[in-house]
Order: structure tokens, then C-alpha cells, then sequence
């Protein structure tokens, strides 16, 4: 146990120097740290409760996710009836209700479209349960209706993909530790440290970003679009207002020439007058699909639409190739890098509407900050003292390894990219208090084998190894306990959670590791005959 070797002291030495190293620039802020040129290293980023920033709570709307699901479905049953080995003629297509339903025109061809609709369908899970009802009513009409199990299984989706959409967007701001979670079946929390302006947060992240190229029905008269008669085959939008008020009416093609799927690179730039831009960049399929139906359509307006306002019915000119185009609005510089980030991240695949918001300020958090670097320096002080006086040299190890823990559990949670909470802080101070539990268990071990006579270099080896076994027990049930509570917590809980963790781990190498290197350097330099412990 006393024994060390020449590489394992170099290791223990080379990663204690490291864990002081990355610590620093924690300890000493950003300014400074770039003064010493350590801006590199990683630092401990404070979280919403000690550096303020926004809070926003969205809610999805779930009868958009049921429509939504709805308009797909009749997508893809249109598309497979027409790719149908012969095609499959259907008619009175209908998404009222709840329910799709569409009548087969030849009776002949009921059964194979029957059979081509179930198909479409999914199980889900071991359930056994399908995600849609299919009933043949009336001999030749089809119905589809989303079972219950089926609708839970679309919503479950929609949200794990609007979480992802609002991480990307969120992490496009350049902020560091956001916390982005799913509270229930149909709520996300956003958290975004550092971040002032909630309501700018609002205008990025509840953006659905629904953008879509669609020919504009110039078979409709004006008075027609202003009674609002148009044919199933068209829809009526408006073109973009001012002061949040909608344009005038526009009737434009249901069918889509493009949308947002097919982008891969979206930017705010500037057109030929200066004017903020969003220029966009397709893929191969919709600059392909662009530049053919621009080339067919010479002439003629096409409007560009997000989140069904129209944005501009700009005429088509000329082919547009080379898969590239800009978005033209009444933009500033702000709202087209944010429309550009919304477009960059993709589309959200449900609507989301702000139930909760407010602004935390950071003078709550130095208060705290202050706090609690005040209660870790009196608790490191009375550890201190109090190791000394029961101790001596042996509470001079602990006390070396109380301080040298405190700057591993920074260097540590800096190299995670945890973010330090209130809560953390209340863990942070608590790991000091209990850091010196293991060298408490050992000394006293130590006595209790010296009073039995043993000798120095015995009592030694036996105190250490006796007392690890309790020390690792008594920390795997701490560790067990953290663990759960970073699994099953969120927000403040995590937050003391990954302190505590850390603080485990690393006491355990510094109270354990560290002082029994020390405590075998002492006996085998100075060969004492007695310990006064």
C-alpha cells in the first residue's frame, strides 16, 4: 500500500498540476484570462439562477399536430393510389372531422385500395394497437381515423423534433448551457443563460419556419379571392402587413413547388439595393425541381410563403438555376439572421405557443455567487483549523488535499461543460465538508492499529487499507444517489446532482490517492519511530 513508484507519484503529480491548470480560468474570469492567454481553456459557465437570462416555457398545439398528420396522410395515399399497378382513381377527398375518407371510383379496384391503405399504417410499439382505424363504409369509401394510441405515438414525435429544432436554434445564438427539456407530453423548457431578451428569444424559437415556393392561381378573379371562392385545388393567404396586421388576399396553388425540407444552407445577406436578404441554397432534388418549374412558368408570379403569410409574389422573369434564391420582406438585419437560423435549423414540426415566460436578472445571482464563495471560505477555514488541531501533519495532508479538491472539481466540471447552479454551489460547499471524511476514517484508523501496538509502517498500511474499504462503500451509496437524482432531476436537482458526482470522484483520489502518497514519502525520508496523530 506504501509502496509508489517512481511513474505512478510523476502521474498523480501530472494530474493534480492539471486539474489546478484548468481550474484557473475559472477562478479568475474571462478578462483575466485572456490577459494570460487562457482563453482556450475551458471555464465553468453559471446557470440561468446565478447569470440571469431568459425563461420561456412552450406548449405545442396538439390539434395542429392531428392536422398536420391528417395533410400527410393525404399526401401519401393520393401519391400511392397513383403509383397503383394501375393507378387507383379516388375522389371526394375529405380531412374533416378527424378522419380521411375518399371513395374508390371503380368498384373493381375497392379491395386492392383497401389493402394499399392498411399498408400505409403502422403498428406501435408491442401494443399490438395500429396508429390508424381503416373501415370500409358504404362499399366503395375508405376511412381512416388516428387511433388514441396512434395520435400519442405522432404527438411524442412532433415533440422530440421540435426539441431538436429549438437546441439547433438555440445553439446558433452562440450561448453557452442552455437548458432545453421535455416537461410532459406536450411542453418544452427553455432556459438560456446570459440571454436578456426574452421576447427576441420568442421570435426565434416559436417561429414555425414553414417555408414554401407556391404558383399563384391567376385564374381567380379579385373579386373572387375577396369573396374567398376558390377552387379545392387553391387556397387563399395574405400577403405580409405592417404592424403585425395582414396584407391584402392572395389565391395561390395548395400543391407546393418547394419547401423548406429541401434547403441546406440558409444566410442573411443583402440584395443589389442594400436591403437585408435571406439568400437560401437547395439540395440537388429542389434546385432540380426548382429550376424546372420556374422554367415552365415564365412570366407568371410565384409567392414565397412562411408560416402561411406570403412574404412576396414576385414574377418569374427568367429560369432560376444554380439552386439558389433570396427570400425578399420587409426585414432588418436582426429579423433575417433570424429567419436564417430558423430556416437553417428546420422547420418546427408543430406549432408552439409561449404559456410562461419571464426574465431572471443577474444581481440575484451575484448575491449569490458572493454568498457562496463566502460560506466555502469559512468552511474550508474551519476545516482547515479543526484538521490541524485533531491531526497535525496528518490533518496538514487532508487540508492539502481539501484545497487541491476544490480545484479538480472546477477543472473537472469545466472539461464537462457543466454549468454552475445555486443549487450547485449548496453541493459545492457540502463536498468541501465532507472531503476530509475519508482522511477523518483513516487517522483514525491509524490510531486505533497504533494503540494495538502495531508499528508505524504497519499501522500505516493497515489504517489506509481497512479504511478504503468503508470509504468506497460509503461512496458508492452517495454516487448511487446522485446518480438517480441526475437521471430522474432536472434543472436545480441536476445541477446539485452533477456537483455532488463530481465531488465524489474526486475526493476519493485527493483524500485517498494523494495523502497516502504523502503519508509514504514522510516514513520512507524520515523512518520515524512514533506517529503523533
Amino acid at each position: 500500500m506504501l509502496d509508489f513508484p517512481r511513474w505512478k507519484r510523476i502521474a498523480i503529480s501530472l494530474a493534480l498540476a492539471l486539474g489546478v491548470l484548468l481550474a484557473i480560468p475559472s477562478l479568475i474570469g474571462e478578462t483575466n484570462a485572456r490577459r494570460l492567454h487562457m482563453e482556450v481553456l475551458p471555464r465553468i459557465s453559471l446557470g440561468l439562477d446565478l447569470a440571469g437570462g431568459s425563461h420561456i416555457l412552450l406548449e405545442a398545439d396538439i390539434q395542429d399536430v392531428a392536422k398536420q398528420r391528417l395533410a400527410a396522410m393525404e399526401d401519401q395515399i393520393r401519391s400511392q393510389m397513383r403509383r397503383a399497378e394501375p393507378p387507383i382513381e379516388i375522389g371526394d377527398v375529405s380531412t374533416s372531422n378527424g378522419s380521411l375518407t375518399f371513395f374508390v371510383r371503380d368498384a373493381a379496384r375497392v379491395d386492392a385500395a383497401f389493402e394499399l391503405v392498411r399498408s400505409q399504417t403502422a403498428g406501435i410499439g408491442t401494443s399490438g394497437q395500429r396508429d390508424w382505424d381503416v373501415r370500409l363504409v358504404d362499399g366503395n369509401r375508405i376511412v381512416m381515423t388516428p387511433t388514441q394510441a396512434g395520435l400519442s405515438s405522432f404527438i411524442n414525435e412532433a415533440m422530440n423534433g421540435a426539441h431538436d429544432v429549438v437546441m439547433k436554434r438555440i445553439d446558433a445564438l452562440g450561448t453557452r448551457e442552455p437548458n432545453i427539456q421535455r416537461e410532459g407530453s406536450d411542453r418544452i423548457l427553455v432556459q438560456v443563460p446570459g440571454f436578456g431578451d426574452p421576447a427576441a428569444l420568442k421570435a426565434l424559437i416559436g417561429r414555425t419556419a414553414k417555408l414554401e415556393f407556391k404558383l399563384v392561381d391567376q385564374t381567380v378573379s379579385r373579386a373572387d379571392v375577396e369573396a374567398g371562392r376558390v377552387p379545392p385545388t387553391s387556397q387563399i393567404l395574405h400577403l405580409e402587413g405592417v404592424n403585425g396586421q395582414p396584407g391584402p388576399p392572395i389565391a395561390v396553388q395548395r400543391r407546393a413547388i418547394i419547401n423548406g425540407s429541401q434547403l441546406t444552407k440558409a444566410q442573411q445577406s443583402y440584395d443589389q439595393n442594400n436591403s437585408p436578404v435571406v439568400s437560401i441554397t437547395f439540395n440537388s432534388e429542389g434546385g432540380r425541381r426548382f429550376a424546372q418549374v420556374t422554367r415552365e412558368n415564365v412570366g407568371k408570379p410565384f409567392a414565397i410563403i412562411l408560416d402561411n403569410v406570403v412574404l412576396s409574389a414576385p414574377n418569374i422573369n427568367e429560369p432560376i438555376l444554380g439552386g439558389q434564391a433570396q427570400i425578399m420582406g420587409s426585414f432588418t438585419v436582426q429579423s433575417a439572421q433570424q429567419l436564417a437560423i430558423a430556416l437553417q435549423s428546420g422547420s418546427l414540426p408543430v406549432t408552439l405557443k409561449v404559456v410562461e415566460e419571464r426574465t431572471v436578472g443577474p444581481g440575484l445571482g451575484q448575491d449569490s455567487i458572493r454568498a457562496g464563495i463566502t460560506a466555502s471560505i469559512i468552511a474550508s477555514v474551519a476545516i482547515i483549523v479543526f484538521m490541524l488541531m485533531t491531526y497535525g501533519r496528518f490533518g496538514v495532508y487532508a487540508n492539502f488535499a481539501v484545497v487541491l479538491n476544490i480545484f479538480v472539481i472546477l477543472a473537472v466540471m469545466a472539461m464537462l461543460g457543466s454549468a454552475l447552479t445555486l443549487p450547485g454551489i449548496a453541493g459545492f460547499v457540502l463536498t468541501i465538508g465532507t472531503a476530509v471524511d475519508a482522511n477523518v476514517l483513516i487517522n483514525e484508523r491509524i490510531r486505533e492499529e497504533l494503540r494495538r501496538g502495531r508499528n508505524v509502517v504497519m499501522a500505516v498500511e493497515l489504517g489506509y487499507k481497512e479504511a478504503s474499504r468503508t470509504i468506497f462503500e460509503a461512496n458508492a451509496t452517495h454516487a448511487i444517489s446522485g446518480v438517480i437524482m441526475l437521471i430522474l432531476g432536472s434543472g436545480p436537482v441536476k445541477g446539485f446532482a452533477v456537483v455532488l458526482l463530481v465531488g465524489i470522484m474526486t475526493s476519493v483520489f485527493t483524500a485517498v490517492t494523494f495523502t497516502r502518497r504523502l503519508t509514504a514519502g514522510y516514513i520512507r525520508r524520515r523512518r520515524p519511530a512514533t506517529l503523533h496523530i
